[in-house]
């Protein structure tokens, strides 16, 4: 089992040589396995410098491990991950969200399911710090998405303590446990921004959204031409008896549209709202087909369904409409995404704070 993850001392003795710093940082048992960059002193204090935060300001406590989340952690972990200052700010954002209760984060790093935090970026930021929010959004090759999703999962690591096997008890992992971010391409939405139709946001903000969630589930509609079509496939990937949240009341589904398919929706009529509640009228499931598999017997659901008897009658896999949470990302192609989530947790949609550039130790009262 790795170290806790240590304090200014421990940092400041690391060697500054890359290939050194990696065999230091694997006996301490931090990282991913992949390459770190070493975390100066100087290089620090540009993240906590580009966020206004004090070395020393507490954030709060990252379970399992109950971890103190300190600023000075969490820009170390943003400067191993390859984050730019320029992007600390949506890193301290996502942290913030995932210690909310309602994020249910003891619930994410410790269950044996899959789950890991998606963090979706919204707003002026995107295009500032440089974040991809069309064709391989949810892909390699850029480094905002790549880094910001890192510092995230090395925070949830090194601070937190979910290792595999340890603080971690998911049965198989996923991919996205490495790295996953996206941001919102509200430039191609024929819908308001996410974050200010879904979350209250002024379009100024810089904001994230973070969700726990499987990978996506590819959404493949080359036939379909209007709204019902696209959304009947969607539905396909929705209403699968092995989705927690066939059995789990609470969860949601994040259904990332590709500009095209949003496109179609839109041109038959159907607001953001009305692919929600189609969705939550079809996307359902039979109570015979729920009585075959999954979690059937160790059900967690609203007692209406309990008192439903007929196996014909079809149950919805949310408790609401508003549990589609529907945006626009990627590029060109009839290709969309379903992310069904862990079950027992909320998304929480954040402001992203903007430094005025001057460190707060230095400001005056």
């Amino acid at each position: 089992m790795g170290r806790p993850f240590g304090d200014h001392d421990e940092w400041s003795q690391a060697p500054s040589d890359v290939t050194e710093f990696l065999e230091y940082a694997e006996k301490l048992g931090w990282g991913d396995g992949l390459p770190l960059v070493p975390p100066t002193a100087a290089a620090i204090t540009a993240m906590l410098d580009a966020a206004g935060l004090d070395a020393d300001e507490s954030l709060g406590v990252m379970p399992p491990a109950e971890g103190l989340v300190t600023a000075a952690k969490v820009a170390a972990n943003a400067v191993l991950a390859g984050c730019t200052p320029q992007a600390f700010p949506v890193v301290v954002a996502a942290v913030q969200a995932m210690l909310e209760p309602r994020f249910n984060l003891n619930g994410v790093q410790s269950t044996t399911h899959p789950v890991a935090p998606l963090v979706i970026v919204h707003g002026p930021v995107v295009e500032r710090v440089g974040f991809n929010a069309r064709a391989g959004t949810f892909g390699p090759g850029c480094r905002a998405n790549a880094t910001v999703g890192r510092a995230i999962r090395l925070c949830l690591l090194n601070i937190g303590g979910a290792r595999p096997g340890e603080g971690d008890r998911s049965t198989q992992g996923q991919p996205s446990k490495y790295t996953h971010c996206i941001a919102e391409n509200a430039a191609e939405s024929p819908w308001p921004s996410y974050a200010v139709e879904g979350a209250g946001l002024s379009p100024s903000d810089g904001a994230v959204t973070v969700f726990g969630g499987e990978n996506p589930h590819n959404v493949n509609d080359h036939v379909s031409t209007g709204a019902v079509g696209i959304l009947s496939t969607v539905a396909s990937n929705v209403a699968v008896l092995g989705a927690n949240n066939a059995h789990y009341s609470g969860g949601e589904f994040f259904v990332v549209l590709g500009p095209e398919h949003a496109a179609t929706a839109a041109g038959s009529g159907f607001r953001r709202r009305d692919v929600q509640m189609w969705l939550y009228e079809k996307a359902r499931l039979s109570l015979g087909e729920l009585k075959r598999g999954g979690m059937w017997g160790m059900q967690a659901w609203p007692a209406w369904k309990d008192s439903e008897t007929d196996d014909g009658v079809r149950l919805p896999l949310v408790d609401s409409p508003d549990d589609f949470r529907v945006l626009v990302a990627g590029g060109p192609g009839k290709h969309s995404s379903v992310l069904p989530s862990f079950g027992a947790t909320r998304s929480v949609t954040r402001r992203v704070a903007v430094a005025d550039g001057q460190p707060r130790g230095t400001r005056g009262t």
